[in-house]
């Protein structure tokens, strides 16, 4: 079998099309898994953007060009970067806030939660409570490495800043600290047999709050594992540790206690409760103790136990973490729903988790109920806006109540640049009654310790003002689309009609119109070669001849009708000023056209209806009428066309017209298109045939009548005059 040509390109085009897809696609995927895709990798925590960061737990927050968790939450983790991430190294500048805790980094991460150790990968972190640096693997639970290492390692101590590096490559693990103040650092390394191949980076703490900065992440290599090897080589040796590197670090099951670092210190005796501040006289504020937990540390320090909670406005300024059990002693200044405890001193007695949220309605927290107090509502968001300074305000209704929450810029403009109006959300905070948060615009606010805070439960209801319009302006679109194609096909269908009428016409002339041609010509030769002395045999060649001139002529109508070279509208009057004048010639009878108002493209049958019911006048007041005079009009105005022919010939009885078959066909032609025939004669006083087409119902005309209205009638012989009618007298 042969393949034409054109075949043979499509499947050349086909086989390349088909490769580029495949190498792009190959492309792409490699690109998206690449082991080292996005590596290195550099924080962005100093120009005060955190957005590709993920959090699970804690309360994370910018604050002077680092990452801070203010929480003692249990395994908070801040994750990022690729799944596919193989050998790699993450460090960072790590300070820790509190005591009884950790904090440090992750390596090789998967399959995160919230909760403790509810991860896959690998962590290196400094821990307070025994003073060790910490690397270990998570896997729903935790296993640590055998640290003996860290026995001698340099006291951790909170607020101090530590550089600490963790490294992977192929199985091997080392992890390395070492304080930014001075001092002899510490390195650790395992080889793990069964190990996780790739995953993401993070930052965790566990019971303690803590702060990060300069995190950068690069492609390691074996040459960096065997520096970071000799390392903890040597640390190995100088604890008399003879045993090889493998064997000593093995893994060893670990759980860490909630360890509180230093006893706790013991509380006041003269501790009251805090909903008993409420009580307390307003124009005489006075001093009182409390103790509770910190719900919040910042934009204000909000402290809260079993009966509510309270602002508390510091003497001297106290780094405080969310979870700090704290004691408060300072003058108590009320209000209607709640009280702020002034110029206090707040001691914290121990490190604890985190106080988990009430669940309220907007309407309840709107009574005062819960003012100072950490609650979750829901609510619908109205609108948003950037408030003073580094705050994001949002507005929220929750069935006829509205309320706002107001948040740190922070992490937060993620989540404010991705809130569309309409979206339900869950909100975590402290609810306030103060009028510097509320602006006296709605009954609280919610102060929100982070970006993490709000959970998305639902966006926004589709069938929004701009949705429908969007819908609108699409189906106006499709349907246009749809409208255009349409008139396309009409127009390749019209075109075919129109080829096959010329093809018609070309026939015509090829067939009938030459053959009566031929049938003249030799009926002229047999007349001019015939004895002179048959008259009667002359007389009906002669009759013979003139048919056969007839019918040609009438051929050659017909083809001009079906040739797609003739004008239309434009051309009527002449082409029946021209039937007129066939009809006359050699006669005395006077031919008058006119043409008055804005001339119209005509669609083809209705121009053929107009030209054959004027023909078929024309021609019955030649024939029947015997006129000295025949007027031809044709009349546009905004609604109608109007043909009119007159003569002032013999006219005849009109309540007779349906006995003729002429005015039968007049009547059946006008009738196809909607048009209107009036005719109106009496004897002696001539006819007037008029035929009146609606021009509204030809600018709804469908495209193949707008179409075929282009087809013109035959090619003009005389000049137009300005109107573009033509108008004329003629005597035959």
């Amino acid at each position: 079998m042969t393949i034409s040509p054109a075949i043979r390109r499509a499947l050349l085009l086909f086989t390349l099309l088909a490769a580029v897809g495949v190498v792009g696609l190959w492309s792409a995927l490699w690109v998206q898994h690449g082991a080292s895709r996005g590596l290195p990798y550099r924080d962005a925590f100093a120009k005060g953007k955190a957005d590709e960061w993920k959090a699970l737990g804690g309360t994370w927050e910018l604050a002077d060009g680092a990452m801070r968790n203010d929480s003692d939450e249990r395994g908070a983790k801040l994750v990022t970067g690729s799944a596919y991430w193989r050998d790699y190294s993450v460090e960072a500048d790590v300070m820790l806030l509190g005591m009884g805790g950790d904090a440090g980094l992750i390596l090789r991460s998967s399959d995160e939660e919230q909760g403790v150790d509810t991860y896959n990968g690998y962590y290196a972190g400094l821990r307070t409570i025994d003073q060790t640096l910490v690397l270990g693997r998570a896997g729903q639970g935790w296993a640590e490495v055998a640290n003996r290492l860290g026995v001698e390692a340099s006291a951790v101590t909170p607020s101090q800043w530590y550089h600490l590096k963790l490294v992977a490559v192929g199985c091997q693990v080392a992890a390395s600290e070492r304080p930014l103040s001075g001092g002899e650092g510490t390195t650790i390394a395992v080889t793990d047999e069964r190990c996780l191949e790739s995953g993401r980076v993070g930052l965790r703490s566990y019971a303690s709050g803590g702060v990060w900065r300069n995190v950068e992440v690069r492609p390691a290599t074996q040459a960096q594992m065997a520096e970071m090897l000799v390392a903890a080589a040597s640390r190995q040796a100088r604890v008399e540790q003879e045993q090889s590197l493998e064997r000593e670090s093995s893994w060893e099951m670990y759980a860490s206690a909630p360890g509180t670092g230093a006893a706790a210190a013991p509380s006041s005796p003269n501790v009251q409760v805090i909903s008993s501040l409420r009580t307390m006289p307003r124009l005489n504020p006075q001093m009182a103790t409390v103790r509770g937990t910190v719900v919040l540390a910042s934009p204000a320090v909000f402290v809260q136990d079993a009966t509510g909670g309270v602002a508390v406005q510091q003497a001297a300024a106290q780094s405080l973490k969310v979870g700090d059990e704290v004691e408060v002693t300072g003058k108590v200044h009320t209000s209607p729903f709640s009280s702020v405890m002034g110029e206090a001193k707040v001691r914290v007695l121990w490190e604890n988790t985190p106080m988990p949220p009430v669940s309220v309605t907007a309407s309840q927290a709107a009574t005062g109920a819960f003012d100072a107090t950490f609650i979750e509502v829901e609510g619908r968001l109205a609108s948003k806006e950037r408030g003073a300074g580094e705050s994001l305000i949002f507005n929220l209704d929750a069935g006829p109540q509205s309320f706002r929450t107001v948040m740190n810029r922070g992490r937060g403009d993620s989540l404010y640049n991705a809130l569309k109006p309409g979206s339900m959300l869950r909100l975590r905070g402290v609810a306030v009654a103060d009028p510097a948060y509320t602006h006296d615009l709605v009954p609280f606010a919610l102060l929100l310790r982070s970006s993490d805070d709000a959970v998305v439960l639902a966006g926004p209801p589709w069938w929004s003002a701009s949705h429908v319009l969007a819908v609108a302006v699409a189906v106006l679109l499709l349907a246009m689309t749809a409208n255009f194609f349409f008139h396309r096909m009409e127009s390749w269908r019209l075109r075919a009609v129109l080829e096959e009428r010329e093809r018609m016409a070309y026939e015509m002339h090829d067939t009938l119109s030459q053959s009566f041609a031929g049938i003249g010509f030799q009926l002229k030769a047999i007349r001019e070669g015939m004895p002179s002395d048959l008259p009667k045999l002359e007389q009906q060649l002669t009759l013979a001849s003139e048919l056969v001139r007839h019918s040609h002529e009438e051929t050659r109508r017909s083809i001009a009708v079906l040739r797609p070279d003739q004008p239309g509208s434009d051309g009527l009057l002449s082409g029946l000023t021209e039937c007129a004048r066939r009809l006359v010639e050699g006669g005395s009878v006077r031919i008058v056209t006119a043409c008055t108002g804005e001339v119209a493209r005509l669609p083809l049958r209705v121009a053929d209806m107009l030209y054959h019911v004027g023909q078929e006048a024309l021609a019955n007041a030649i024939r029947h009428g015997q006129p000295r005079m025949l007027e031809i009009t044709l009349a546009f105005d905004k609604e109608a066309v109007q043909l009119r022919i007159l003569d002032d010939g013999s006219g005849f009885d009109s309540g007779d017209e349906q006995s003729g078959f002429g005015l039968r066909g007049m009547r059946k032609r006008t009738a196809d298109l909607g048009a209107t025939l009036e005719l109106r004669s009496r004897p002696g006083e001539g006819t007037e045939v008029s035929v009146r087409c609606s021009l509204r119902a030809l600018k709804t005309a469908s495209p193949r009548a707008i179409a075929l209205s282009r087809i013109p009638w035959r090619q003009r012989r005389h000049v137009t005059d300005s109107d573009g009618c033509d108008s004329n007298s003629y005597r035959g």
